[in-house]
Protein backbone atom coordinates (compact mmCIF):
# COMPACT_ATOMS: atom_id res chain seq x y z
CA UNK A 1 0.00 0.00 0.00
CA UNK A 2 1.19 3.39 -1.30
CA UNK A 3 1.03 6.38 1.30
CA UNK A 4 0.94 10.13 -0.44
CA UNK A 5 1.58 13.61 1.50
CA UNK A 6 2.93 16.74 -0.09
CA UNK A 7 5.84 17.24 1.24
CA UNK A 8 8.23 14.85 3.09
CA UNK A 9 11.03 15.60 5.10
CA UNK A 10 13.87 13.39 6.37
CA UNK A 11 15.24 13.27 9.25
CA UNK A 12 14.29 15.06 12.88
CA UNK A 13 17.24 17.05 14.33
CA UNK A 14 17.05 20.92 14.31
CA UNK A 15 16.51 20.94 10.63
CA UNK A 16 13.28 18.71 10.20
CA UNK A 17 12.16 19.83 12.94
CA UNK A 18 12.43 23.70 11.83
CA UNK A 19 11.46 23.03 8.52
CA UNK A 20 8.01 21.26 10.11
CA UNK A 21 7.13 24.54 11.53
CA UNK A 22 7.31 26.53 8.91
CA UNK A 23 5.50 24.12 6.11
CA UNK A 24 2.72 23.87 8.92
CA UNK A 25 3.07 28.06 8.65
CA UNK A 26 2.04 27.84 5.15
CA UNK A 27 -0.74 24.88 5.88
CA UNK A 28 1.53 22.17 4.11
CA UNK A 29 0.30 18.86 4.61
CA UNK A 30 3.53 17.17 5.70
CA UNK A 31 5.69 14.19 7.42
CA UNK A 32 9.26 13.90 8.70
CA UNK A 33 10.87 10.88 9.18
CA UNK A 34 13.83 10.08 11.34
CA UNK A 35 15.43 6.53 11.60
CA UNK A 36 16.88 7.06 15.36
CA UNK A 37 15.16 9.13 18.22
CA UNK A 38 14.62 12.64 17.34
CA UNK A 39 17.85 14.54 17.68
CA UNK A 40 19.36 11.47 18.20
CA UNK A 41 23.13 12.55 16.86
CA UNK A 42 23.27 14.76 19.82
CA UNK A 43 22.52 11.90 22.63
CA UNK A 44 24.58 9.22 20.94
CA UNK A 45 26.71 10.63 18.22
CA UNK A 46 29.01 13.53 20.64
CA UNK A 47 31.19 12.74 23.78
CA UNK A 48 29.91 12.74 26.85
CA UNK A 49 30.69 16.62 28.52
CA UNK A 50 29.97 18.33 25.13
CA UNK A 51 28.62 21.63 25.29
CA UNK A 52 26.91 23.62 23.06
CA UNK A 53 29.56 26.30 21.54
CA UNK A 54 26.95 29.07 21.52
CA UNK A 55 25.09 30.64 24.83
CA UNK A 56 21.69 29.45 25.31
CA UNK A 57 20.16 32.73 24.46
CA UNK A 58 21.73 32.92 21.20
CA UNK A 59 21.76 29.04 19.90
CA UNK A 60 17.99 28.70 19.87
CA UNK A 61 14.80 28.75 17.71
CA UNK A 62 12.92 32.07 18.18
CA UNK A 63 10.01 30.96 19.13
CA UNK A 64 11.00 29.04 22.86
CA UNK A 65 14.15 29.49 25.54
CA UNK A 66 15.93 27.00 27.35
CA UNK A 67 14.21 26.12 30.42
CA UNK A 68 17.02 24.23 31.49
CA UNK A 69 19.35 26.65 32.41
CA UNK A 70 20.57 30.46 31.71
CA UNK A 71 20.50 32.40 29.50
CA UNK A 72 24.57 32.88 28.96
CA UNK A 73 25.05 28.93 30.35
CA UNK A 74 26.24 26.43 27.56
CA UNK A 75 23.91 23.67 27.78
CA UNK A 76 25.21 20.09 27.55
CA UNK A 77 23.99 17.90 24.94
CA UNK A 78 21.34 16.19 26.82
CA UNK A 79 19.94 19.49 27.35
CA UNK A 80 19.84 20.65 23.84
CA UNK A 81 18.74 16.94 22.67
CA UNK A 82 15.43 17.87 24.85
CA UNK A 83 14.83 21.15 24.02
CA UNK A 84 15.00 20.57 20.15
CA UNK A 85 12.36 17.57 21.06
CA UNK A 86 10.30 19.55 23.48
CA UNK A 87 10.05 22.07 20.71
CA UNK A 88 8.74 18.99 18.35
CA UNK A 89 6.36 18.57 20.78
CA UNK A 90 5.61 22.01 20.88
CA UNK A 91 4.16 23.03 17.28
CA UNK A 92 3.15 19.16 17.23
CA UNK A 93 5.31 18.34 14.39
CA UNK A 94 3.82 14.81 12.62
CA UNK A 95 6.98 12.86 13.27
CA UNK A 96 8.06 9.18 12.93
CA UNK A 97 10.70 7.50 14.63
CA UNK A 98 12.41 4.57 13.61
CA UNK A 99 11.58 5.04 9.87
CA UNK A 100 14.58 4.71 7.79
CA UNK A 101 14.72 6.09 3.81
CA UNK A 102 15.90 3.78 1.83
CA UNK A 103 16.05 5.77 -1.68
CA UNK A 104 14.36 8.05 -3.51
CA UNK A 105 12.92 8.12 -7.24
CA UNK A 106 11.60 10.39 -9.98
CA UNK A 107 8.19 9.31 -10.57
CA UNK A 108 7.58 8.78 -14.80
CA UNK A 109 5.18 10.33 -16.74
CA UNK A 110 3.61 12.36 -13.53
CA UNK A 111 4.86 14.68 -10.93
CA UNK A 112 6.57 13.65 -7.24
CA UNK A 113 8.85 11.20 -6.39
CA UNK A 114 8.64 7.46 -5.01
CA UNK A 115 10.43 7.44 -1.22
CA UNK A 116 11.23 3.47 -0.39
CA UNK A 117 11.01 3.08 3.55
CA UNK A 118 11.44 0.56 5.89
CA UNK A 119 8.08 0.92 6.84
CA UNK A 120 6.26 0.70 3.12
CA UNK A 121 6.11 3.26 0.18
CA UNK A 122 5.54 7.00 0.50
CA UNK A 123 4.51 8.97 -2.67
CA UNK A 124 5.29 12.85 -2.54
CA UNK A 125 5.14 15.93 -4.62
CA UNK A 126 8.29 17.53 -2.63
CA UNK A 127 10.74 16.03 -0.46
CA UNK A 128 13.24 17.89 1.74
CA UNK A 129 16.84 16.26 2.76
CA UNK A 130 17.32 17.48 6.40
CA UNK A 131 19.80 14.87 7.48
CA UNK A 132 22.51 17.68 8.29
CA UNK A 133 25.92 18.34 7.60
CA UNK A 134 27.21 15.64 10.08
CA UNK A 135 26.97 12.04 8.71
CA UNK A 136 29.75 10.21 7.70
CA UNK A 137 32.74 10.41 9.50
CA UNK A 138 35.76 10.92 7.59
CA UNK A 139 38.30 8.80 8.83
CA UNK A 140 41.97 9.55 6.77
CA UNK A 141 43.85 6.06 6.02
CA UNK A 142 47.44 6.85 7.57
CA UNK A 143 48.42 4.52 10.34
CA UNK A 144 48.29 1.29 9.21
CA UNK A 145 45.83 -1.19 11.46
CA UNK A 146 48.84 -3.48 11.64
CA UNK A 147 50.73 -1.28 14.36
CA UNK A 148 48.10 -1.94 16.75
CA UNK A 149 46.99 1.61 17.57
CA UNK A 150 43.23 2.04 18.90
CA UNK A 151 41.98 4.77 16.35
CA UNK A 152 38.47 6.22 16.41
CA UNK A 153 36.67 8.92 14.58
CA UNK A 154 36.14 11.81 17.28
CA UNK A 155 32.21 10.81 17.20
CA UNK A 156 33.14 7.42 18.61
CA UNK A 157 34.92 9.23 21.26
CA UNK A 158 32.88 9.35 25.02
CA UNK A 159 35.55 10.09 27.77
CA UNK A 160 39.17 9.71 28.91
CA UNK A 161 38.26 6.46 30.88
CA UNK A 162 37.03 4.64 27.40
CA UNK A 163 40.45 4.81 25.76
CA UNK A 164 43.30 2.25 26.41
CA UNK A 165 45.62 3.48 28.74
CA UNK A 166 48.53 5.86 27.41
CA UNK A 167 49.32 8.81 25.15
CA UNK A 168 46.68 10.02 23.01
CA UNK A 169 47.25 11.78 19.49
CA UNK A 170 44.01 14.24 18.50
CA UNK A 171 44.35 14.86 14.96
CA UNK A 172 42.61 18.23 13.69
CA UNK A 173 42.28 21.00 16.28
CA UNK A 174 38.80 22.32 15.13
CA UNK A 175 36.21 22.93 18.10
CA UNK A 176 35.78 19.20 18.44
CA UNK A 177 39.47 18.56 18.42
CA UNK A 178 40.56 20.99 20.53
CA UNK A 179 37.81 20.55 23.18
CA UNK A 180 38.95 16.54 22.97
CA UNK A 181 42.22 17.41 23.47
CA UNK A 182 41.40 19.50 26.36
CA UNK A 183 39.50 16.95 28.08
CA UNK A 184 42.53 14.31 28.23
CA UNK A 185 44.96 16.72 29.16
CA UNK A 186 42.64 17.48 32.20
CA UNK A 187 42.56 14.01 32.91
CA UNK A 188 45.78 13.58 33.39
CA UNK A 189 46.52 12.06 29.65
CA UNK A 190 49.65 12.58 27.81
CA UNK A 191 48.17 14.64 24.81
CA UNK A 192 49.40 15.74 20.84
CA UNK A 193 47.37 17.68 19.12
CA UNK A 194 47.36 18.36 15.01
CA UNK A 195 47.42 21.42 14.51
CA UNK A 196 45.97 22.42 11.06
CA UNK A 197 44.24 25.97 9.76
CA UNK A 198 41.94 27.48 11.68
CA UNK A 199 40.38 30.30 12.92
CA UNK A 200 40.55 31.19 16.94
CA UNK A 201 38.17 33.86 17.84
CA UNK A 202 37.52 34.85 21.05
CA UNK A 203 34.89 33.36 23.12
CA UNK A 204 34.08 36.87 24.50
CA UNK A 205 35.30 40.28 24.89
CA UNK A 206 34.76 43.70 26.24
CA UNK A 207 31.85 41.52 28.02
CA UNK A 208 29.96 40.52 24.88
CA UNK A 209 29.84 36.81 23.61
CA UNK A 210 31.58 36.02 20.40
CA UNK A 211 28.33 35.36 18.88
CA UNK A 212 27.01 38.76 19.98
CA UNK A 213 30.14 40.09 18.21
CA UNK A 214 29.07 38.36 14.89
CA UNK A 215 26.03 39.46 14.95
CA UNK A 216 26.22 43.01 15.32
CA UNK A 217 29.16 43.40 12.51
CA UNK A 218 26.99 41.37 10.08
CA UNK A 219 29.50 38.70 10.11
CA UNK A 220 26.69 35.83 10.54
CA UNK A 221 25.46 36.68 7.26
CA UNK A 222 28.44 36.81 5.06
CA UNK A 223 26.76 34.45 1.94
CA UNK A 224 29.92 32.41 1.18
CA UNK A 225 33.79 31.83 2.63
CA UNK A 226 36.47 33.60 1.10
CA UNK A 227 38.32 31.69 -1.57
CA UNK A 228 40.83 29.13 -0.09
CA UNK A 229 39.48 29.44 3.38
CA UNK A 230 36.30 26.67 2.44
CA UNK A 231 37.72 24.03 4.89
CA UNK A 232 39.75 26.21 7.47
CA UNK A 233 38.03 24.91 10.87
CA UNK A 234 36.87 27.30 13.87
CA UNK A 235 38.66 26.97 17.05
CA UNK A 236 36.12 27.99 19.61
CA UNK A 237 34.26 26.43 22.70
CA UNK A 238 31.52 26.74 25.07
CA UNK A 239 33.72 24.04 27.59
CA UNK A 240 34.51 25.44 31.26
CA UNK A 241 31.44 27.84 31.06
CA UNK A 242 33.06 29.16 27.86
CA UNK A 243 36.53 29.91 27.28
CA UNK A 244 38.67 31.17 24.22
CA UNK A 245 40.85 28.72 22.71
CA UNK A 246 44.31 29.29 23.41
CA UNK A 247 47.17 26.87 21.91
CA UNK A 248 50.04 28.22 23.44
CA UNK A 249 48.21 27.87 26.95
CA UNK A 250 47.79 24.05 26.39
CA UNK A 251 51.39 23.81 25.53
CA UNK A 252 52.37 25.24 28.47
CA UNK A 253 50.31 22.95 30.33
CA UNK A 254 51.79 19.83 28.94
CA UNK A 255 50.28 19.01 25.99
CA UNK A 256 52.29 18.61 22.58
CA UNK A 257 51.73 20.78 19.52
CA UNK A 258 52.46 19.20 16.10
CA UNK A 259 51.21 20.51 12.44
CA UNK A 260 49.11 18.50 10.32
CA UNK A 261 49.62 14.91 9.55
CA UNK A 262 51.13 14.02 6.60
CA UNK A 263 51.81 10.28 5.92
CA UNK A 264 53.08 7.37 8.34
CA UNK A 265 56.74 5.67 7.35
CA UNK A 266 58.89 3.48 9.34
CA UNK A 267 56.70 3.77 12.98
CA UNK A 268 56.94 7.09 12.58
CA UNK A 269 54.20 10.01 11.61
CA UNK A 270 55.45 12.51 9.33
CA UNK A 271 54.04 15.55 9.97
CA UNK A 272 54.14 18.65 7.93
CA UNK A 273 56.22 21.86 8.26
CA UNK A 274 53.12 24.48 9.07
CA UNK A 275 52.52 24.26 12.84
CA UNK A 276 54.20 27.56 13.36
CA UNK A 277 52.28 29.21 10.06
CA UNK A 278 48.53 27.70 11.31
CA UNK A 279 49.15 29.35 14.76
CA UNK A 280 50.25 32.29 12.99
CA UNK A 281 47.11 32.56 10.99
CA UNK A 282 44.99 31.65 13.81
CA UNK A 283 46.59 34.74 16.04
CA UNK A 284 45.76 37.14 13.16
CA UNK A 285 42.36 36.08 13.02
CA UNK A 286 42.12 36.90 16.59
CA UNK A 287 43.43 39.85 16.74
CA UNK A 288 41.63 41.08 13.99
CA UNK A 289 38.16 39.98 15.66
CA UNK A 290 38.85 42.41 18.76
CA UNK A 291 40.43 45.03 16.07
CA UNK A 292 36.54 44.93 14.80
CA UNK A 293 34.83 45.01 17.86
CA UNK A 294 36.91 47.97 19.07
CA UNK A 295 36.13 49.60 15.87
CA UNK A 296 32.31 48.89 16.52
CA UNK A 297 32.15 49.84 19.93
CA UNK A 298 33.88 53.19 19.48
CA UNK A 299 32.02 53.64 15.97
CA UNK A 300 28.50 53.55 18.21
CA UNK A 301 29.67 54.74 21.59
CA UNK A 302 29.06 51.61 23.66
CA UNK A 303 30.31 51.87 26.88
CA UNK A 304 31.97 48.74 27.42
CA UNK A 305 34.78 47.47 29.41
CA UNK A 306 38.37 47.82 28.43
CA UNK A 307 40.17 44.39 27.62
CA UNK A 308 43.80 45.53 26.83
CA UNK A 309 45.15 42.33 28.65
CA UNK A 310 42.81 40.23 25.63
CA UNK A 311 45.69 41.52 23.26
CA UNK A 312 48.93 39.94 25.31
CA UNK A 313 49.17 36.67 24.26
CA UNK A 314 51.38 33.92 26.02
CA UNK A 315 55.30 33.11 24.98
CA UNK A 316 55.62 30.55 22.01
CA UNK A 317 55.97 27.00 23.42
CA UNK A 318 59.40 24.41 22.77
CA UNK A 319 56.91 22.73 20.16
CA UNK A 320 55.94 25.75 18.65
CA UNK A 321 59.94 27.37 18.30
CA UNK A 322 61.34 23.75 17.79
CA UNK A 323 58.78 21.94 15.87
CA UNK A 324 58.41 18.07 15.84
CA UNK A 325 58.66 16.72 12.02
CA UNK A 326 58.81 13.27 13.15
CA UNK A 327 56.66 11.53 15.57
CA UNK A 328 57.58 7.67 16.80
CA UNK A 329 54.07 6.54 18.17
CA UNK A 330 55.39 3.71 20.16
CA UNK A 331 58.42 5.35 21.73
CA UNK A 332 55.87 8.62 22.69
CA UNK A 333 53.54 5.92 24.50
CA UNK A 334 50.53 6.73 22.00
CA UNK A 335 48.27 3.99 22.36
CA UNK A 336 44.94 5.86 20.86
CA UNK A 337 44.61 8.15 17.92
CA UNK A 338 41.42 10.22 17.59
CA UNK A 339 40.59 11.39 14.28
CA UNK A 340 39.15 14.74 14.83
CA UNK A 341 38.88 15.17 11.12
CA UNK A 342 34.73 16.03 10.00
CA UNK A 343 32.50 14.66 8.23
CA UNK A 344 31.23 14.03 4.66
CA UNK A 345 27.62 14.30 3.30
CA UNK A 346 26.39 11.71 2.02
CA UNK A 347 22.79 11.58 -0.35
CA UNK A 348 23.33 8.55 -2.08
CA UNK A 349 19.90 7.65 -1.36
CA UNK A 350 18.53 10.00 -3.55
CA UNK A 351 18.04 8.87 -7.33
CA UNK A 352 18.25 11.73 -9.07
CA UNK A 353 20.46 14.15 -11.01
CA UNK A 354 20.94 16.70 -8.22
CA UNK A 355 24.66 16.60 -7.45
CA UNK A 356 27.79 17.44 -8.72
CA UNK A 357 30.61 15.06 -9.53
CA UNK A 358 31.81 15.39 -5.71
CA UNK A 359 28.10 14.31 -4.53
CA UNK A 360 27.39 17.72 -3.21
CA UNK A 361 23.90 18.98 -3.77
CA UNK A 362 23.59 21.99 -6.80
CA UNK A 363 21.15 24.06 -5.08
CA UNK A 364 20.29 27.51 -4.45
CA UNK A 365 19.79 28.58 -0.38
CA UNK A 366 18.34 25.07 -0.71
CA UNK A 367 16.15 24.85 -3.33
CA UNK A 368 17.51 22.25 -5.83
CA UNK A 369 18.47 22.12 -9.74
CA UNK A 370 15.86 18.97 -9.73
CA UNK A 371 12.28 20.29 -9.10
CA UNK A 372 10.53 19.21 -5.88
CA UNK A 373 13.97 18.30 -4.26
CA UNK A 374 14.92 20.44 -1.45
CA UNK A 375 18.21 20.34 0.87
CA UNK A 376 18.19 22.36 4.63
CA UNK A 377 21.13 21.78 7.32
CA UNK A 378 24.09 22.39 4.55
CA UNK A 379 27.02 24.41 5.75
CA UNK A 380 26.85 28.19 4.37
CA UNK A 381 23.39 27.10 2.64
CA UNK A 382 22.88 30.85 2.81
CA UNK A 383 24.99 32.58 5.17
CA UNK A 384 27.68 31.65 8.31
CA UNK A 385 25.11 30.67 10.52
CA UNK A 386 22.83 27.91 8.21
CA UNK A 387 24.56 25.28 10.76
CA UNK A 388 23.08 26.57 13.95
CA UNK A 389 19.88 26.16 15.40
CA UNK A 390 18.55 29.32 14.83
CA UNK A 391 20.23 29.92 11.26
CA UNK A 392 18.70 26.49 10.18
CA UNK A 393 15.05 27.66 11.38
CA UNK A 394 15.98 30.91 9.22
CA UNK A 395 16.91 28.96 6.39
CA UNK A 396 13.64 26.52 6.19
CA UNK A 397 10.85 29.32 6.27
CA UNK A 398 12.62 30.47 2.60
CA UNK A 399 12.72 26.76 1.58
CA UNK A 400 9.28 26.49 2.74
CA UNK A 401 8.45 29.49 1.38
CA UNK A 402 9.41 27.87 -2.01
CA UNK A 403 7.60 24.93 -1.63
CA UNK A 404 4.36 26.67 -1.10
CA UNK A 405 5.12 29.10 -4.60
CA UNK A 406 5.40 26.43 -6.21
CA UNK A 407 2.66 24.20 -4.72
CA UNK A 408 0.23 27.82 -5.98
CA UNK A 409 1.20 27.09 -8.82
CA UNK A 410 0.55 23.41 -9.62
CA UNK A 411 -2.95 23.65 -7.90
CA UNK A 412 -3.73 26.39 -9.98
CA UNK A 413 -6.53 25.67 -12.32
CA UNK A 414 -7.96 28.13 -15.22
CA UNK A 415 -11.41 29.71 -14.38
CA UNK A 416 -14.03 27.69 -16.65
CA UNK A 417 -14.48 29.76 -20.33
CA UNK A 418 -17.89 31.51 -19.83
Amino acid sequence: MVEYVDTLVVGAGQAGIAMSEHLSRNSISHIVLEKHRVAEAWRSRRWDSLVANGPAWHDRFPNMKFQTCGADAFPPKEQVADYLNAYAEMIEAPIRTGVEVISLTKNVGRPGFTVETSEGVIEAEAVVSATGAFQHPVFPDIVPESEGITQIHSASYRNPQDLPEGAVLVVGAGSSGGQIADELQRAGRKTFLCVGPHDRPPRAYRGRDYCWWLGVLGLWDIPAKEPGTEHVTISVSGAQGGQTVDFRRLAAEGMTLLGRADCYENGKLIIDNDLTENIAAGDANYLDMLDQADAYAERMGLDLPQEPEARTLPPDPECLTNPIHELDLRAEGITTIIWATGYRQDFSWIKVDAFDPTGAPMHQRGVSIEPGIYFLGLPWQSRRGSTFIWGVWHDAAYVADQIAIQKNYRDYCPAAAE
